[in-house]
């Protein structure tokens, strides 16, 4: 691979984030540095949309790929305001070589289509985007930006840890209880009042029974509870009925009932009086203590808070994710099937001298050699391979992986959340990833957690969700671009907005005042144009039906 020129280095969390750290620090200023084998390093900037932990610059993984690749990615990680980062990188007009998803960079005209790019340069790319490569499109101008970073699967899907959204608990209120199942959040918040009465303080500090976050993008823990309550999926902001028709929800009756049951709470002194107040960082560290009993949230956006907890020993604070819903006739669908996570992962941005380099590089990384580097490690260091082939992990090994500052030295985590990545099993039939095979994962789990899934009958935590039916081709809405600078990403910021300046006014008010509160919180949504965003999303979803249905 040609040498690129060494571009800025931009906020980024995920994806470069591992590479960089991995890869940093090996060229000096005055020396070109150099691989093994005596070849010049490409080095490579890019930017990644979430924040994370940099990694050691002597990142075992991050330097096997610079090694074996001849790549040196250099990255800085997200701090702050995502939408402001990118304002001001729109703005500059200057870009890294690689870049995380985000449709405004679309259309600033920021990153270049990929389509002919993968087709001549990246048949690894090409093979496992081949199914999705229509939904990929972007559906404005039929160019491909994205390399998405999760949801394509090949061989089996298995389904054994669970990361999706769900009221969650901690386990030492369900030992408490008796392991009781919440079927509904009456149930739930029961557990949690009962709980907290008896311990009004955790670890010296006061208990608090529950949380929630509505900081930057991250508004969904408190905005999408009364879709699943009502027991629709995950669509974001609308709910969609059985002909495929979106609505918005936030002002309707389904979320006045939600909101009213956190508005009791909050008077009764168990919901957290931060809540509203607080960034992405305090509110992991607030779950870092161990004394936040519950919140609604989706396990990858709250793990890193969780994460102290296990290496501390401290099993009992950290959670199980239950699918509560309003009363028992509602059949929960929190748990679905793998979509492909459109409008996220890698793009190349305009500034990239050699996009052909770029592209074969995230290519060769397809290859199964690397994805079991990224996923399981380095054979006999990180995992083992039994006599029929199996992979598994020692005692040993596995204690080295739930410690966070081993991972920052040995793991390339941050690139790999961002990268597209292999989902499923190898060819050899191991799950790709420890936590999806399933005797790997349920050896792995900590005694506590055993004994918990015992008491309930099940082997893994998605035994507590009814299973995942088929997807709806249109599904999610979420994943709709609504096109920066339209009437519908006008209306769905105004709605957030004033969703977020009304509901924390409603849900900390006197008990009497909710209801006013929340009347006006209607009149203000009355004045938005949110017909716009609907028929943004239905137009689009409409669209998928008709272009995404297997003819």
């Amino acid at each position: 691979m040609g040498g690129l020129k060494k571009k800025k280095l931009w906020g980024s969390v995920s994806l470069v984030l591992a590479l960089s750290l991995a890869l940093a620090g090996c060229s000096g200023d005055n020396e070109k540095a150099t691989t093994k084998d005596g070849k010049e390093v490409l080095n490579i900037s890019a930017f990644i949309g979430t924040p994370n932990q940099a990694p050691a610059k002597d990142n075992r993984i991050y330097k096997k790929i610079q090694d074996e690749l001849g790549v040196n990615l250099e990255m800085e990680f997200l701090v702050g305001d995502l939408q402001q980062k990118l304002g001001v990188m729109i703005a500059g007009g200057d870009f890294p070589d690689l870049i995380t998803a985000d449709t405004k960079l679309v259309s600033a005209g920021a990153v270049i289509p990929l389509e002919d790019l993968i087709e001549e340069h990246a048949p690894n790319l090409k093979k496992h985007f081949g199914k999705d490569w229509n939904r990929m499109k972007d559906s404005s101008d039929g160019h491909i930006y994205w390399l998405p970073n999760y949801g394509v699967y090949t061989g089996e899907f298995i389904s054994n840890y669970y990361s999706g959204p769900a009221f969650w608990i901690q386990k030492s209120i369900l030992k408490d209880a008796g392991y009781p199942t919440p079927k509904t959040l009456d149930d739930f918040t029961k557990l949690i009042r009962d709980y907290a009465a008896k311990n009004p303080t955790i670890d010296g500090q006061p208990t608090i029974g529950f949380t929630t976050l509505a900081s930057d993008w991250r508004t969904f823990p408190l905005l999408n509870p009364p879709e699943h309550l009502t027991g629709h999926p995950n669509d974001g902001g609308v709910v969609v009925d059985d002909n495929g028709v979106a609505t918005v929800f936030a002002d309707k009756d389904i979320s006045k009932r939600y909101y009213k049951e956190l508005n009791k709470m909050y008077n009764d002194g168990l919901l957290d009086k931060e809540a509203f107040v607080q960034n992405y960082d305090q509110y992991l560290a607030k779950i870092s203590s161990g004394r936040v009993l519950g919140m609604f949230d989706q396990h990858w956006n709250f793990q890193a808070g969780e994460d102290p907890l296990v290496a501390q020993g401290k099993i009992g604070q950290t959670y199980v994710g239950f699918p509560l819903v309003y009363d028992t006739s509602i059949k929960d669908h929190y748990l679905d099937r793998p979509v492909i996570n459109l409008n996220n992962g890698f793009g190349i941005s305009k500034d990239a001298e050699d996009p052909v380099a770029l592209i074969k590089f995230l290519d060769k990384l397809m290859d199964e050699k690397y994805q079991k580097l990224l996923s399981w490690g380095e054979e006999g260091v990180d995992y083992q391979v039994n006599e029929e082939g199996r992979f598994y992990r020692t005692p040993e090994q596995r204690k080295e992986q739930d410690d966070p500052a081993w991972r920052l030295v040995n793991k390339a985590e941050g690139f790999y959340a961002a990268a597209p990545k292999l989902e499923g099993t190898f060819e050899d039939g191991n799950a790709i990833g420890a936590i999806n095979q399933p005797e790997e994962f349920y050896d792995n789990l900590k005694p506590e957690d055993k004994e918990l899934l015992d008491a309930y009958g099940f082997k893994t935590w998605s035994d507590f969700f009814s299973p995942a039916p088929e997807n709806p081709v249109y599904y999610p809405a979420w994943q709709v671009d609504l096109k920066e600078g339209s009437d519908a990403a006008v209306a769905n910021k105004q709605m957030t907005d004033t969703s977020l300046k009304f509901l924390p006014k409603a849900i900390m008010s006197k008990p009497d005042e909710f209801d006013n509160i929340w009347n006006e919180y209607v009149d203000a949504y009355k004045k938005i144009n949110v017909k716009s965003y609907e028929d943004r999303i239905n137009e689009q979803l409409k669209w998928r039906i008709e272009n995404w249905s297997v003819k």
